[in-house]
């Protein structure tokens, strides 16, 4: 059965699942890399290796975990009952990876940062890759998928607003009369019970549906081998091997360019014709209350003395929340991209033209705080179509291997491209603290040196605008086109029907 729609709520409740799973993928993407050397206080040296080996742990894991979910037998489905194993596992554990043991002699931290971190990895293996594949069994409708992927990257891009614009104002707040690692402790604990709440939805409102053809018995080997030989998903796993690393390698790269090229000064003004600004505190004094000021968005100072307010903060955060405000906009119009021009060609567009944004953005100087937010806003509005479709392809890869083979082996998909993911992720965020280390003689306690400083623009314009170009040719020559797939899925629909019918 192919014309399988699916209502609101459950497009919805499917899309709070990975809501939740962003409080922890973009605090990661965003905020973990300097965490470990601003807080925990690691060299850059050790921060890699944390940020290394337990994501590499995770991407091993994730084929283990497609072949668990893909065999998988309970009344709720095959991948399902994994977002109700793990919430709350995920919950406690989430808080533990940004707590900071006080006491602790450097080693033993290094080692706590790498066990806490290494089981958050894996709970997120345990539940995101199960999830990720529920999508493409809730219904094998092309224009459905399309729009569950529509609705769940503008959840997606939801916690991305509350995580890019609320979690440094939050942990500042939090930190107040205590310390920044307390402030992270708090900041995590709130964000760790919204993420029960939000799987606990998503298991209760979905179903499962689709069902391979027939049950045929395979071995995890005899899976992989046959997926080797789909090119479509050789393909597909390199370009998210780039894909995910320049995610996280930009999330470090950014976070450093506001605090330390972004000129302070110019942000304040930009801040202050906000109405963000108010007079310094006296020593010891409280705030003058309201929400803004609760949530740690007023900067307390004047432009002579900007170098411990909070005003990179605060402008970091508005244009965290610029950028998905204006992603969550232009993805409602994705699913009609697909239709008109197909997934592939707008996923070449969209990383094409990201790439050309970085490379401008190298040429901004220190003081162009106006030219930061304008050439932010504008590559969220080229980058963010291929966000859905990028998922919805690989959904398609997983129809290109039953309609080769005759068998449906969706977790495997989706654990293979998860493994590329979290190497992607380790990769992008470790070679940032590598490359400004060797070429930029990056000491995590100078960061205000000129080289370093020389590091933060060209990581942030020049590498990523590179790394954005070879997701856009890899894509180029990705051959399942609007074509390709529009005649899979017709074919595949009538195995199907023929085979209910016998």
């Amino acid at each position: 059965m192919t014309n399988q729609k699916l209502s609101f709520t459950e497009k919805a409740g499917y899309s709070a699942a990975d809501a939740a799973a962003n409080f922890v993928f973009m605090s990661m993407i965003l905020f973990q890399l300097n965490f470990y050397t601003d807080v925990f206080g690691l060299t850059a040296s050790a921060a890699a290796a944390i940020l290394l080996w337990p994501r590499f742990w995770d991407a091993i894991f994730d084929p283990v975990m497609g072949v668990l979910a893909d065999r998988t037998r309970t009344r709720w489905g095959r991948f399902r009952p994994w977002v109700l194993w793990t919430a709350i596992p995920w919950a406690v554990v989430m808080v533990l990876a940004y707590t900071t043991p006080k006491g602790w002699s450097i080693p033993a931290l290094i080692a706590y940062a790498a066990i806490t971190n290494s089981l958050l990895m894996t709970l997120y293996s345990m539940n995101n890759m199960p999830y990720s594949a529920l999508g493409g069994v809730m219904t094998a409708d092309l224009n459905e998928r399309a729009q569950l992927n529509s609705y769940r990257f503008v959840a997606v891009n939801i916690a991305q607003f509350i995580v890019g614009g609320f979690t440094l104002p939050l942990v500042a707040k939090f930190a107040l009369n205590h310390d920044r690692a307390y402030g992270w402790q708090m900041t995590m604990t709130v964000w760790a019970g919204l993420c029960l709440i939000l799987f606990m939805t998503t298991f209760l409102t979905t179903r499962e549906r689709v069902q391979p053809l027939k049950e045929v018995k395979s071995s995890p080997k005899q899976d992989f081998g046959d997926l080797l030989k789909n090119v479509p998903w050789r393909i597909m796993a390199l370009m998210t091997l780039f894909h995910f690393g320049v995610l996280s390698f930009r999330g470090g790269a950014t976070y450093n360019y506001y605090h330390h090229y972004a000129d302070k000064a110019a942000m304040f003004d930009w801040v202050h014709s906000a109405g963000l600004t108010a007079p310094a505190l006296a020593p010891g004094a409280a705030g003058p209350g309201g929400l803004l000021e609760w949530l740690g968005y007023i900067v307390h100072g004047d432009k002579s003395n900007l170098a411990a307010t909070n005003v990179a903060d605060v402008f970091n955060s508005i244009v965290n929340m610029l950028v998905t405000f204006t992603t969550i906009t232009v993805i409602m119009l994705s699913a009609s991209f697909a239709r008109r021009f197909g997934k592939k060609a707008v996923g070449v567009a969209g990383f094409g033209l990201s790439a050309i944004n970085a490379f401008v953005f190298y040429l901004l100087k220190p003081t162009d705080v106006n030219g930061m937010v304008v050439l932010s806003i504008a590559g969220a509005i080229v980058y963010a179509p291929t966000v859905p479709l990028i998922w919805a392809m690989y959904a398609d890869v997983a129809d290109y291997s039953e309609w080769k083979t005759g068998r449906r082996f969706t977790g495997m998909v989706f654990a293979t491209i998860g493994f590329m993911l979290k190497a992607g992720l380790a990769l992008g965020s470790a070679s940032f603290l590598w490359i400004m280390a060797g070429l930029f003689n990056y000491d995590t306690k100078l960061p205000d040196a000129a080289e370093a400083v020389a590091g933060f623009r060209a990581a942030t314009g020049i590498v990523v605008g590179i790394l954005f170009g070879i997701c856009s040719i890899l894509l180029l020559v990705y051959k399942l086109n609007k074509r390709a797939t529009i005649e899979m899925a017709a074919e595949l629909a009538e195995r199907r029907l023929k085979a209910a019918a016998a």
